[in-house]
């Protein structure tokens, strides 16, 4: 089975169980300064899990494309991936653990749809602990579909309990399934949740039935929801018999393009296989990044450098192969004409990835070359040392300064019969990740759903400074990103040059009129086709449902969004406008506050 198949397949069998497809949403959250990516597929669906109306109803189904870094020294091995796609079916306040189980098991089971051996499935559930009981509801339906007692594990909550999102909210327990792919067991115990490799997880159902109080303690919650997740490319592995993500039709011809241009026979070297599969996970990372409507450049901050951590990486393992050129932007093209009808935003934007892909390998290749001619430089110095060792402090001066990756210091070492004192520079690195997490920790506050009330004012603050800009600049203004804490917004639009010091008075002063007026904030549930009609906003390659909330403000703005609101503006205060400045080409970046 193919990932377009699997896709396929799986909104076919919730759409029959009542749900609504909605739209995957971009991979840069909105107004969310916990994260820099969507990591998971419940991500967007996180105001409606928490209470709010969604407009499709209680019934969702979707496919959401997702990154998550925080594993990327794995990526390589059978499993981990820094982009994957989650399934992801939706219960707002509709059914609970009985029914979202059992279709679980239907979708893998049945010969209708998946066809997975039932004796090859294993479960996990929460086992309890002093504030929250075993969850032995979950177990129950398990049992009733006649999983074994030895194929159903209780694990604790660091294995099967989801949120809350902040210090407190919505939480609960979770079930997750589990393949197995046939490996002897580990030992005794072994057995789902395992983490040996015998069981591969592939899909989790997230109950939240709790809130967690202020004070630790946690409350049945009267509106339960479901949340599941099924990653296509794990899923896709076990339908195939596959022994990796890797060697499925969804790498398949990536890796033989970038095999084919390094001259290298796969499988006769363990390390140059994973060079494959790190440059292939690496290119379609970077593509969507690159593709994606709120499209991110790669810089040094943020998203941006994430990016170009992806691409420097994949070029350094280019390197390793023997790909001295560009190798990204054909590998791309690739990735574009293979997942472009399930995500149409990569055609869309295809001369920025490649364009971007270019540019950035092409930097990248001469900052190599320069801290090539840096490292002969100090080459003289190093060879007077007895020891013929490299100091840390140098190697990291190389890669601080000049971008110079350790790893090519190392190998240059080695050809000059030298070695790198590593430790020396993991304590050089540590204390300049230390100062940057110092640097950067107002980044983090807020919350995933930061909806308190001084959020939401910013939040409502964002749409008058969004129509104050068009009224001001012209209707090109459009908006490409905003960023909301509980202390400030930041918003991003479209426009080509600063704004002059007049014209900055003027937005100020026209989000202030309307504050003053005290407008009213009201929100109706229309089709997005009648929204446009009636002027309103919406984000510029923005997916969106067929029904979309509409917040308007008075006879000022309206909006396509998905809120938080204040009631009207005069609850707002003072709106001031701190700095204004380049956020990327074509792109300007306004920072404020509400006094």
């Amino acid at each position: 089975m193919t990932a377009d198949e699997l896709r396929s397949k799986y909104i076919a069998f919730f759409t029959s169980k009542a749900h609504v497809q909605i739209q995957g949403k971009s991979l840069i959250p909105d107004n969310d300064p916990t994260v820099l990516f969507t990591t998971a597929g419940m991500h967007p669906l996180v105001p409606y899990l928490l209470g709010a109306e969604h407009p499709a109803g209680t019934r969702l189904v979707d496919y959401q494309k997702c990154i998550r870094t925080v594993d990327i020294d794995l990526v390589g091995d059978p499993s981990h991936l820094t982009f994957f796609e989650m399934l992801g079916n939706w219960s707002l306040g509709d059914y609970f653990k009985d029914d979202a189980i059992r279709m679980s098991f239907e979708f893998l089971t049945s010969s209708q749809w998946l066809n997975i051996p039932r004796e090859a499935l294993g479960v996990t559930v929460f086992e309890g602990d002093d504030t929250v009981p075993r969850d032995e509801e979950s177990a129950a339906v398990w049992r009733s579909l006649g999983i074994p007692e030895e194929r159903i594990r209780y694990r604790p909550r660091a294995d099967n309990w989801w949120g809350p999102a902040g210090a407190t909210g919505p939480c609960g327990p979770d079930s997750e399934m589990f393949y197995d792919i046939g490996k002897d067991p580990c030992g005794a115990d072994c057995g789902p949740g395992c983490s040996c490799g015998k069981w591969l997880e592939i899909w989790n159902d997230v109950f939240m039935q709790y809130n967690k109080t202020a004070q630790g303690s946690y409350e049945p919650l009267v509106r339960t929801c479901v949340d599941t997740g099924m990653g296509i490319e794990r899923t896709v592995t076990i339908l195939n018999g596959k022994k990796s993500v890797y060697d499925t039709e969804i790498f398949e011809p990536i890796i033989e393009s970038i095999a084919c241009a390094a001259g290298y026979t796969r499988g006769t070297d363990a390390e140059r296989d994973r060079s494959l599969r790190i440059i292939a996970d690496h290119a379609r990372t970077a593509t969507f990044i690159l593709g994606d409507p709120k499209a991110v450049s790669p810089s040094n901050v943020g998203a941006g450098y994430v990016l170009r951590r992806l691409i420097r990486r994949a070029v350094r393992h280019g390197r390793k192969l023997g790909i001295s050129g560009a190798i990204l932007s054909p590998l791309a093209t690739i990735i574009i004409e293979t997942l472009g009808t399930a995500y149409p935003e990569l055609e869309e934007n295809r001369v920025n990835i490649l364009t971007s892909l270019n540019s950035e390998e092409q930097k990248f290749l001469e900052t190599l070359s320069k801290g090539e001619k840096e490292f002969e430089k100090l080459l003289p110095n190093v060879l007077k040392n007895p020891k013929r060792v490299m100091s840390g402090r140098l190697a990291f001066t190389l890669y601080d300064t000049y971008g110079f990756p350790i790893e090519l210091t190392e190998e240059l070492a080695v050809e000059h019969g030298l070695t790198v004192n590593r430790a020396e520079f993991e304590e050089a690195f540590k204390k300049h990740q230390a100062l940057s997490r110092v640097g950067s920790e107002q980044l983090f506050k807020g919350g995933l759903v930061d909806q308190g009330e001084s959020a939401t004012k910013y939040h409502t603050a964002t749409h008058l400074l969004h129509k104050a800009l068009q009224i001001v600049l012209g209707n090109h203004v459009a908006q490409k990103g905003s960023n909301i804490t509980a202390e400030r917004l930041r918003f991003d639009f479209s426009h080509p040059s600063p704004l002059t010091p007049e014209e900055l008075r003027r937005v100020e002063a026209l989000v202030n009129e309307q504050i003053t007026r005290n407008l009213p904030v009201t929100m109706e549930i229309i089709d997005l086709e009648t929204a446009k009609k009636q002027g309103a906003t919406a984000l510029f390659g923005e997916k969106y449902e067929t029904n979309v909330k509409v917040y308007t403000i008075g006879d000022f703005s309206k909006e396509v969004c998905g809120g938080p609101h204040v009631p009207n503006t005069g609850v707002l205060g003072t709106f001031k406008i701190q700095k204004e400045q380049s956020s990327s080409a074509g792109v300007r970046r306004i920072r404020a506050v509400l006094e």
